[in-house]
């Protein structure tokens, strides 16, 4: 059993995979060429559409109950709908897709991939 940091908390930390220490991301979605702390070449790690589709089913499901239920509570004319849940889906997404890709990027550091 590998005794390194936990991908799941590195990555929505979005520290880096092979220390838990050093930033994993230069800007909002670049990952960076090698760890500041420890110097692990970073870049090659690809984690491809996964965070994206993540996200996508993650914001579909919660949103759509949550619209359900507002519509349910409160009746609200349909322009309050059509101003809010746009919004909640653009907040949602850049809130959730930076740590889902730490999570993908340290999951694929821990465990590899095929071609590896």
């Amino acid at each position: 059993m590998d005794s390194g940091p936990s991908p799941i908390s590195t990555g929505l930390s979005c520290k880096c995979p092979a220390c838990g220490k050093g930033r994993l991301f230069d800007g909002y979605l670049t990952v960076v060429e090698k760890c500041e702390a420890c110097g692990e070449p970073l870049r090659a790690r690809s984690s491809g559409d996964g965070p994206a589709v993540f996200v996508i089913f993650a914001l579909g499901a919660i949103l759509s109950v949550l619209a359900w239920i507002v519509e349910a509570a409160f009746s609200p004319p349909m322009w309050v709908h059509a101003a809010l849940w746009p919004v909640a889906v653009i907040v949602g997404t850049v809130l959730l897709l930076r740590p889902f890709k730490g999570v993908v990027v340290a999951l694929e550091y821990r465990h590899g991939t095929p071609d590896q």
